[in-house]
């Protein structure tokens, strides 16, 4: 046999085997990149809101003392919780330890949707120009409303 013919079918027998190994490669990669894709889509859910709640912004000595203790064994680090009691939920939600006063939690939506209640808050800091004092501070805020019995949504 001529050596150089067997060279030469060994020679493309070897680019074809690498080219077949790259596509497979790249298939695989393409492949797991849409299943991946499909799989975050499919978890996406809409959630269309019914109703705003009435709700009402408890001072922090109108907390029931049960909800208290577990608020403040939580507070320095950021919490979302809720407690019910007697007809009632309420729903807190802490940012953590401040390194200043004059922090404070506002909430900008509360409402209910099929299958849960979904709550907004922000954390709004001191004003500018506002006189603060250079001593941790733990903000939260707490909401009383008649009990549901879904699942909460702190956003």
């Amino acid at each position: 046999p001529n050596p150089s013919y067997t060279g030469s079918v060994t020679g493309k027998a070897k680019r074809t085997g690498r080219k077949r190994s790259v596509w497979i490669v790249c298939l695989t990669v393409l492949l797991l990149g849409v299943f991946s894709f499909a799989g975050c889509v499919t978890r996406v859910e809409t959630a269309e809101k019914l109703q705003d709640l009435e709700f009402t912004v408890l001072d922090k000595e109108d907390v029931p003392e049960a909800f208290k203790s577990r608020i403040q064994e939580a507070k320095s680090e950021p919490f979302q919780m809720s407690y019910a009691d007697q007809g009632s939920l309420y729903i807190a939600r802490g940012y953590g330890k401040q390194p200043t006063s004059g922090y404070s939690v506002t909430v900008t939506g509360l409402y209910e949707t099929e299958n849960s209640i979904c709550i907004s808050t922000d954390l709004l800091g001191p004003e500018k120009g506002e006189e603060t004092k250079e001593a941790a501070t733990y903000p939260y805020v707490v909401v009383r409303l008649d009990y549901v019995e879904k699942d909460i949504i702190f956003d």
